[in-house]
């Protein structure tokens, strides 16, 4: 059990026999009366999000995943196949379990994979990852008074808007949670 006051973002606790990660959590204290907590909680397995407000102090049963690095290796139809870095069991791995971040994902990269009970819940992939650009359009000379971007496409199919002084053949840095453009990398 853990206290409301006490949930942080990626804490995963069960309500109603459901699994639910905290995206977010408020504490309030309102003029008179009790402080509250405001929570925005994401199903696990179906993924919808629901708000819940709680009374400060209420005690809400929690679960403690296993978390392994695993190594991406390859796409197998609908799912990813991903490999333990230390025992080099193989795990079938949901596309849906994943999301946007997939399309960032390259052969080798490691993920922190979330398990509960066996089943897996959560893919992270690395916050950053650095990927080649292989088609850019030029971008017009002179035109840097603004913050003008362009799509490109990276080594692993996905578009990404970048600077315009970005070239095919550079190296550019993605956070992979938002998929914006950071900066340019060395390969």
């Amino acid at each position: 059990m853990i206290s409301v006051n006490d949930l942080r973002r990626g804490n995963v606790i069960i309500i109603d026999g459901d699994l639910f990660s905290v995206i977010e959590q408020q504490h309030h204290k309102p003029g008179k009366g009790g402080a509250i907590v405001r929570v925005k909680l994401r199903n696990v397995r179906k993924g919808n999000v629901i708000d819940r407000t709680y009374n400060a102090g209420v005690m809400v049963e929690d679960v403690r995943l296993e978390k392994r690095p695993m190594q991406f290796l390859y796409r197998e139809g609908d799912a990813v196949v991903f490999m333990d870095t230390e025992t080099f069991d193989q795990e079938h791995v949901p596309v849906d379990a994943i999301g946007d971040p997939l399309q960032f994902l390259k052969e080798e990269d490691v993920c922190q994979i979330a398990m509960y009970e066996g089943e897996v819940l959560t893919v992270e992939p690395p916050q950053t990852v650095v990927l080649k650009v292989t088609y850019a359009e030029p971008g017009a000379r002179g035109d840097t008074a603004t913050n003008v971007k362009k799509p490109v496409t990276v080594e692993t199919g996905a578009e990404v808007r970048v600077p315009l002084f970005v070239n095919e053949g550079d190296y550019i840095k993605i956070n992979t949670e938002t998929g914006e453009y950071l900066e340019r990398s060395k390969g």
